[in-house]
């Protein structure tokens, strides 16, 4: 099954690319910048790994979704989560740092993009990178979700392309784990909420990246 990639740089989407890579072909990687803070670093490592896998990738650019949120990721007035370690298993302290970060239908707007190129490209599904940790917070990221979405898109698109993720049912760890066994080169990736030199380890989504590396062995 052809495939077009949601990539955004991080962990979940480029083991997902992987796997969509050993189960047919990759006709594009999509990459959406929306004014978020990390909107540069998260271009840069998607372009790296469609380039190590000598794939066509291209960014998309939405400024309208930093025009209708508050959310963190793009307003430097608001403060991004900096949970503790103990934090992170927490339902309600993962449900309050979700509200922070959420920016309205995100990833609905992707998958239809995306959906609008796998029909004119003629790729059968959309590939999107989510993992059963953050599904507990963030709907979007849900079997049922991607189940509603494929049902919709048999609607909205003749040819009936279909929504996956590869990473659904995993944890972080297992995504790691995963990612070794398709030799996902993990020093590309970049899973951080801010956009400066180097990770920068407090945020959630950082630690629950650096978790999943000890908890895999790394």
């Amino acid at each position: 099954m052809s495939s077009i990639v949601l990539l955004s740089g991080g962990l979940d989407s480029a083991v997902s690319l992987a796997q969509a890579l050993r189960e047919g072909e990759v006709k594009l990687c999509l990459t959406f910048a929306y004014g978020q803070r990390a909107a540069a670093r998260e271009a840069a490592a998607s372009s790296a790994l469609a380039q190590h896998y000598g794939l066509d990738h291209r960014v998309i650019e939405l400024p309208f979704l930093r025009s209708i949120t508050r959310t963190s990721l793009v307003n430097l007035e608001e403060d991004v989560p900096l949970p503790g370690d103990g934090d992170l298993d927490s339902c309600a302290k993962s449900e309050e740092s979700a509200k922070a970060v959420w920016v309205p239908n995100r990833n609905g707007i992707f998958i239809n993009i995306a959906a609008g190129f796998a029909e004119s490209m003629g790729a059968g599904q959309v590939v999107t990178g989510f993992n059963a940790e953050e599904a507990k917070t963030f709907p979007d990221n849900s079997r049922a979700y991607l189940q509603a979405a494929s049902q919709a898109l048999c609607y909205s698109t003749l040819s009936g392309v279909r929504v996956l993720s590869y990473t659904m049912l995993l944890d972080k760890a297992g995504i790691v784990k995963l990612g070794r066994r398709l030799g996902v080169p993990l020093g590309i990736v970049w899973p951080c909420y801010f956009g400066g030199e180097e990770l920068c380890g407090r945020c959630e989504s950082c630690k629950r990246y650096f978790r999943a590396l000890e908890a895999a062995g790394e």
